[in-house]
This record gives C-alpha cells, structure tokens and sequence, in this order.
C-alpha cells in the first residue's frame, strides 16, 4: 500500500514522504479552516442559510481539493473564494437585487465556461492577454472591498450624511473584539504561527461568549440539512442582466487561479526552466469544475487557495497533500454548532486581515508607467466605493483602453482588453 501511495503520487521523486505530505496538508487545513465559518458568514447575509452553506462550504472545499490531488497531482487547497462570496452577496444579490438562487446559476454557467475555457486555448489567451497591472488592481480592490465589510459589520465604519462615511464608536464590544483578533492574527501571523487566522477566530469568539456578546450554541452534531442542494438557477443566470455577473465571475475566478497556482508551484520548486507549470490543463480542470459542483452544493465560486502555500512550505510537493486537507474538510462536517457560534466579530476579524494580504498587490505594481499604474488604482479604488466589484474592474478596464489611446499606444493594448472594456461600456450605458 505504501509503495502504490509512493507511486501514484511521486513522493521519491519529490524528495518527500507520507508523513511530511501529511503534516503539510494539515498545515494547509488550519491556515484556510477560517472559510468555514467566514463563507456562510458573508454568504447567509444573501438569505442563504448559514447551516446549509456550511456544509456546501466543506463539502465542495474537500470535493474540490481532492480533485486537485488526486488529478492535478498538485498540493494545492480549493474552498469557495474570499472575494468572490462577497461580490456574490454584496454585489449580485444586494447590489443587483437577483436571488441568491440566481446567482448560484451564475456561479454554475460560470464555471461550466471556466471549463471549455480550460480544454481550449482560449483560457491561456486570455490569462496572457490581459495587464498584469489590471490583476493586481482587482486584487487589490477586493481587498480593500472585504476590508470595508469588515470594518462596517463591527461597528467602526458607519454612514455618515456630510462625509459619506465616518468612525463609529469604537467603545462598543464588537469592535473592540473585531480589532482585538485582527491584531492577533497579524501578531501570530508575524511569528509565522501556523493557523494564525484561526487563533485569533478563537481566541476571540471565546471572549465574546465569556462576555455574553456571543452564545455558545455546541461542538459536534450531524451536519445541517443542505437546503441550498440543486437550488441553483440557471434561466435566471441566462438573463441579459447577467452578462457582466458571469463576465466577472469568469474573470476573478480565472486571474485567482493562475496567480495561485504559479505562486504555490513556485514556492514549492515545482516550475520548469522556462517557468511553465506541469499538468497545468490538468490543474485548471480541477479549478474549473469545482466552481461548478460547489454552485450545485449550493455556494459561491470555488478556487484554487493561496494559503496552499503554508503547507508548501511545511513540505507539501504533491497531491496527498491536498488529499489530507480534503479529508479534514470533511471531517468538519460535524462541527456546524461550533461554527454557528462563531460571532460576526469574529470573522471580521479574520475579513480584515485577508483584506491586507490581499492589498499587498499594489507592491508589484509598474508606478513608473502611469499608463500601467492609474488604472490598477482606479481599479483598487472603484472596487470598494462604489460596493461593487464588477463595476469596480469595469472602470479599470476602460481607463486602460483609453489612456493607451489616448497616450497613442493603442497597439499596445491587448485585444483582449477592449473587447472587455466594451462589454463594461456597454453595461454602465445600457444594463444599469
């Protein structure tokens, strides 16, 4: 058995071993075990039932994750995507007003699209066609769009008539709480703690039911029932409205993976000469039809996560590394009480600090070429103000266009580009 393990996976050949792929990949659990309780967070706020996101959360995490080990061979984590749950809630449902129900469709076409997208050329022309400035600029503003959520769902961004928003009072429990964890986790994360986000999710979430600002629901119980199961959509995700939703989807889910899985397989020594990645068809499938299968379990865009690279640095190198992480999502099953009684302070927490790992893209950013760097920024910045983040990446792509045009480097333009940047004008002109 040990040598049919050795075989199918390729530990000799990566230099590892069944228990350091093991140790890895439960690394890889407790450094993204956060989007249990976070998704359904963000994504009952849509309507949906935390219980039933719960368990679609854990069941397409361990779905979509063993599928990427057992076919890719890659140690590399799926669950649903920070990011994406919140365009999702924020932008879809109650930006958009679609149902849940629809967007769940959207998710679905969306996927299925990722699909063809990864057996054609199609997918790699698009993933080079488009600027690098533009992803990090998306990156960038969902970033700081979970950070708003974050800061305003404690207490510590509030409306404010004269000034739009303003500081609220910070005396209050769930924001002394919220920013109480935020700064464990970065303090943990500093020291290189393994599960930082997760500590501090804890840590606080025992606070608030000491303090009565939470309530202590249980441990263990059978998994809720999955209401949101073939509750998708799909004739509400083909209306004319839902163009730019599925266009969105597409391109967050497709720009999310490529930068994962060329950061994970950089990290873990896995890139050939010419910095190409192995099985890449392979891999992206796993992606693509994860999204798919996680819209049927009744969740948002499932994708290839950046915490993999924990576990690649804890000695992951192959797919029993993402093997271990699914089968631990799957044990989580059995833990909803204890998720449920997870406060909103709690996760917030946890939304803050991905939102500044994620603004960090701004760091790799051309400043010297404005005509690279003003529209990733408009990007960064329409994101969050504009609580939208296809409107947000719609202004990015058309600034783009046009100040190439306009600084007469029109052909420097990726074609690519401007059929995009087209498809936003023609939303903002005519489907808002």
């Amino acid at each position: 058995m040990l040598d049919a393990i050795d075989r199918f996976f390729g530990l000799t050949e990566h230099n590892s071993s069944i228990r350091q792929e093991v140790l890895a990949g439960v690394t890889t659990f407790l450094a993204m075990a956060y989007i249990t309780v976070v998704n359904p967070g963000i994504l009952s706020a849509a309507g949906m039932d935390f219980g039933a996101v719960f368990v679609a959360t854990c069941l397409a995490a361990a779905l979509g994750t063993a599928i990427m080990g057992l076919y890719a061979n890659y140690p590399v984590a799926q669950a649903p995507g920070m990011g994406q749950n919140a365009f999702f809630t924020y932008g879809v449902v109650l930006g958009l007003g679609h149902s849940w129900q629809s967007a769940l469709g959207a998710v679905f076409v969306s996927g299925l699209i990722f699909i063809l997208l990864s057996v054609l050329p199609v997918r790699e022309w698009l993933i080079n066609a488009i600027p690098r400035s533009l992803k990090l600029g998306i990156s960038a503003g969902i970033g700081f769009f979970l950070g708003i959520i974050a800061l305003s769902g404690s207490g510590i961004i509030v409306s404010n008539d004269a000034t739009m928003v303003g500081l609220g009072d910070l005396t209050e429990t769930p924001a002394i709480f919220m920013l109480l964890g935020f700064v464990l986790i970065a303090a943990l994360s500093a020291r290189r703690t393994v599960g930082a986000v997760v500590i501090g999710m804890l840590v606080v979430t025992a606070l608030g039911w000491l303090t009565g600002a939470a309530e202590f629901k249980g441990i263990v119980s059978m998994p809720p029932p999955m209401t949101s199961f073939l509750e998708l959509d799909i004739a509400g995700a083909l209306d004319l409205s839902m163009v730019t939703v599925i266009l969105t989807l597409l391109l967050v889910d497709v720009f999310d993976t490529a930068g994962t899985l060329v950061g994970v397989a950089n990290r873990a020594g896995m890139l050939d000469k010419n910095g190409h990645l192995p099985r890449l068809r392979r891999a992206l499938l796993s992606d693509s039809s994860a999204t798919a299968v996680g819209a049927v379990f009744g969740t948002s865009s499932t994708t290839s996560f950046i915490e993999s690279a924990a576990g690649v640095e804890a000695g992951g190198r192959t797919g029993l590394t993402a093997l271990t992480t699914a089968t631990l999502f799957l044990l989580c099953l059995f833990i909803a009480p204890l998720a449920q009684s997870v406060p909103g302070f709690a996760t917030g927490a946890a939304l803050l600090f991905v939102a500044t790992i994620m603004a960090r893209a701004l760091e790799d950013l051309e400043w010297g070429d404005v005509a690279e760097s003003a529209p990733a920024i408009v990007t960064a910045i329409g994101v969050p103000l504009s609580y939208s983040i296809a409107d947000g990446i719609g202004l990015g792509f058309i600034t783009y266009a046009l100040i190439k045009i306009a600084s007469g480097n029109a052909s420097r333009c990726p074609i690519a580009v401007y059929v995009v940047a087209g498809i936003f004008m023609l939303k903002f002109g005519f489907l808002s």
